[in-house]
């Protein structure tokens, strides 16, 4: 049995639950109408079912100078405390769009420094190699 520093008490309560993280194939891109926030061939896709499957984007290839940043957060019992940024260019629709586990259990690390967005508020191309 592996030894955590920071583990997920959603593991140790279900350790049957199953989060895959894999590199995407291609490339991803996020738009909000026509301004790109995030472009990356070096995305990872979550996938925790039943949750639609996720992209998590690299934060240097991520557009910071487009977001800013929200006091909303999350708890996840296994990924940790997401923070969020919202578009600015998109006013109310993108409030709070892209989220992050800046300090993931460990367990998730593979998402550190990592952002995934919302499609319902912002558009996510993904093209396969």
């Amino acid at each position: 049995m592996e030894k955590f520093a920071n583990p997920a008490p959603g593991f140790q309560r279900n350790p049957d639950k199953a989060i895959t993280v894999e590199p995407y194939r291609g490339s991803v891109t996020v738009r909000a109408g026509d301004t790109v926030i995030a472009r990356s061939s070096r995305a990872r896709v979550l996938s925790e079912p039943p949750y639609p499957a996720a992209f998590y984007i690299p934060f240097d290839d991520i557009d910071f100078s487009k977001l800013s940043g929200s006091e909303h957060s999350t708890h996840c019992p296994y990924k940790g405390d997401a923070s969020y940024w919202s578009v600015q260019s998109a006013g109310e629709a993108g409030k709070n769009a892209m989220w992050a586990y800046e300090q993931p259990f460990d367990e998730m690390t593979e998402i550190r420094n990592h952002g995934a967005f919302y499609t319902s508020k912002v558009t996510v191309e993904a093209t396969p190699d």
